[in-house]
């Protein structure tokens, strides 16, 4: 299956560029490019992409504010927010926003491509010294909806494994080589354990693990 991808970015060169590095994977396509936040709002729900490479600092409308447009409307395409910048405040509101995954430009191009693959996947993904930040930054206070350690015993001894992994920053593939399962039945441990601990997304199962005693080990 090809994973089709708008790129938002104001600068034509980014674009270009994002465009010749995401076009060089086989099973990654370009359908669309936006040059402002309201005109990638716009591209993303006329052509429905599996994930969108979204700025943060565009004109009109930066890349956290059309990300929350894209969610509140229920658009089913994933946004991976690409920026030159990782200061907490875009991290934390990108994730508020919806988006689906966080990675620097700086990343080289096989990064690109796995975290395309990944956010398409219906994993988060984010890139591991903004994970270690964000962890540190709520530990240190209440996470709404995190669970007191002791009701992780609502968990299978399966489901604390594969929750440890998902603190560890493994994929639904990465646990499934881990643990000899098929990456699906990672992904159904995955969706137990976000209803069984009321958490949104993977991130807050991160927090959970490690407010629990599961540290990452990124």
């Amino acid at each position: 299956m090809t994973i089709r991808v708008v790129i938002a970015d104001d600068q034509a060169l980014i674009r270009t560029g994002l465009r010749g590095i995401v076009e060089t994977a086989d099973d990654l396509t370009v359908v669309g490019e936006a040059a402002t936040g309201a005109s990638a709002v716009d591209e993303v729900l006329r052509l429905e992409p599996d994930v969108v490479l979204m700025d943060i600092r565009m004109p009109e409308l930066d890349g956290i504010a059309a990300t929350e447009r894209l969610t509140a409307t229920g658009c089913a395409s994933r946004v991976l927010i690409l920026t030159t910048f990782d200061l907490d405040e875009y991290v934390y509101g990108a994730l508020r926003a919806g988006a689906s995954g966080f990675l620097l430009k700086d990343a080289p191009p096989a990064d690109l491509h796995t975290a395309i693959r990944v956010v398409a996947a219906g994993d988060a993904l984010l890139a591991p010294k903004i994970t270690r930040r964000l962890i540190a930054a709520f530990t240190g206070g209440a996470v709404p909806g995190t669970p007191p350690a002791r009701e992780l015993d609502v968990l299978t001894g399966r489901e604390r494994q594969v929750l440890g992994l998902v603190a560890d920053g493994l994929t639904n593939a990465e646990i499934g080589e881990r643990l000899f399962i098929t990456p699906g039945t990672a992904k159904v441990h995955v969706a137990r354990l976000l209803y069984k601990l009321g958490a949104r997304d993977r991130v807050q199962l991160v927090i959970i693990a490690h407010r629990a005693g599961l540290p990452p080990t990124i």
